[in-house]
């Protein structure tokens, strides 16, 4: 089995991302273990050193990737990652004629002898140093090559080939891809461009033809990380191909950023399952059939029976007000797909502060029998539904979690929804009491019981 480096980048042309935006992005792509997270060159100002400070004080499982073109950005690059293991420098050069033109200004020859004393420059701040040979599909072939051949014998620990103008076939690109692999001794990534549509199968064939690594993107021209991902793991067994990305995250994830991205820029290309969320909305002159169209959107696979029951329930709440995916999502989850209780709450203790990780002791009953579990998580909601899978012995995708309060003030009952994917599938479950978290263990057995009934 071949395993693919999956590289992203954190921002692209998302400049109007906050810090919280962009920091928020970055622990998403850390729990789904991209290989590389890539950060752009650190700019004069405090934050872009903050933030790469901040990121890595959590990242663990991603190489941190930064940008650099001078001595100066190398010098602050290093300073922002001192103390920090898994790092990179990278080092980015177009190498078409107009590119080095244009954008660094210098001919061909000076472009030969800058590549490599950037690369040495990095090396001495860097044990891990990329080299991303940017538009080189419109490269004239000696200069591409001398480049190549220059960045891998000042240190490079990986190279890769970009194709900017998105104009190669598939299987062209990745002969082109094979080429260089084939004549260097050091790992070779490829970062395509999708104007043509052809991102991910250029990608995706190179890598069938000897390339390591893939550089992903989040909304720009690119290799979709949620593209790639979802070929891999779909694929990825038949074609010995496999990655490093937590696929159970994959759905969760890509949604949140979705989220992000959209709330900032108005549109991305991850967030076609929110914006379809967002374009449902019902009224009590709907029949029947507007609704189960509506459930099927959001993805839900409901017998007979079950569009009834929530066609039912939908009248009665839309006599009171209009309703959308949020609304519907509640109801199929409170009447839909109501099975008997396989796991059954028994006790739960929950423990939190800002001194201690969240800790969770639950007690289910099967058919009887008391299992009990203990876990720590990143919060007490995160270590209760850990702990609920310990004792099941399963991992559930957690496609959503929502909480919310149905009744006002210091007593009020809150209320949770939980969605869970299970062969594609969306099972939901609900759960209310004066206990959040308790709402939330509640409504997760819900669902789980629901997987279980089905399997059954």
């Amino acid at each position: 089995m071949e395993k693919i480096r999956v590289a992203t980048k954190l921002c692209g042309n998302e400049n109007d991302l906050s810090f919280k935006e962009k920091f928020e992005i970055a622990r998403l792509l850390e729990k789904l273990c991209v290989s590389v997270i890539e950060f752009p060159e650190l700019s004069d100002g405090k934050e872009d050193s903050l933030l790469l400070r901040t990121c890595a004080s959590f990242v663990k499982n991603s190489i941190l990737s930064v940008a650099v073109s001078s001595q100066a950005s190398v010098d602050a690059a290093a300073a922002a990652l001192t103390g920090v293991k898994n790092t990179a420098l990278r080092v980015e050069a177009s190498l078409s004629p107009v590119g080095m033109e244009y954008l660094h200004h210098k001919k061909a020859p000076k472009m030969l002898e800058w590549i490599p004393e950037i690369i040495a420059a990095a090396k001495k701040k860097s044990a891990r140093v990329y080299f991303c040979a940017l538009d080189a599909t419109r490269a004239e072939e000696d200069v591409l090559k001398a480049a190549l051949l220059a960045a891998e014998q000042a240190g490079a620990n990986a190279v890769y080939l970009s194709d900017d103008a998105g104009e190669m076939l598939p299987d062209e690109f990745a002969l082109f891809a094979e080429k260089y692999a084939k004549m260097l001794s050091i790992p070779v990534g490829v970062a395509c461009s999708d104007k043509s549509g052809f991102a991910l199968s250029s990608a995706v064939l190179a890598v069938k033809k000897g390339v390591k690594a893939v550089r992903t993107v989040l909304s720009e021209d690119g290799v979709s990380l949620e593209a790639l991902a979802e070929c891999i793991k779909n694929s990825g067994n038949k074609n010995g191909l496999a990655t490093d990305i937590t696929y159970t995250e994959l759905h969760r994830a890509s949604k949140q950023i979705a989220q992000i991205l959209s709330g900032s820029e108005g549109k991305s290309p991850l967030a076609s399952a929110t914006t379809l969320e967002q374009k449902i909305t019902l009224d009590d002159k709907d029949d029947k059939e507007t609704v189960a169209e509506a459930t099927v959107k959001i993805g839900y696979d409901l017998s007979e029976e079950d569009k009834d029951k929530v066609y039912e329930e939908f009248l009665r709440v839309a006599a009171k007000k209009r309703g959308g995916a949020k609304e519907l999502d509640a109801i199929v989850a409170s009447v839909a797909l109501q099975v008997p209780a396989t796991y059954k709450l028994e006790s739960y203790v929950v423990n939190n502060g800002n001194i201690i990780r969240a800790s969770a002791q639950i007690t289910l009953s099967k058919a009887g029998e008391k299992m009990q579990g203990v876990m720590l998580g990143d919060g007490p909601v995160d270590a209760a539904f850990l702990c609920l899978e310990q004792i099941i012995g399963r991992h559930f995708e957690l496609d959503d979690f929502e909480i919310q309060s149905v009744t006002e003030g210091k007593e009020a009952m809150g209320s949770a929804l939980v969605k869970l994917r299970k062969d594609g599938k969306l099972y939901s479950g609900k759960g209310i009491s004066t206990d959040i978290i308790g709402a939330s263990i509640r409504a997760y057995l819900s669902a789980v019981n629901k997987i279980v009934y089905e399997e059954e």
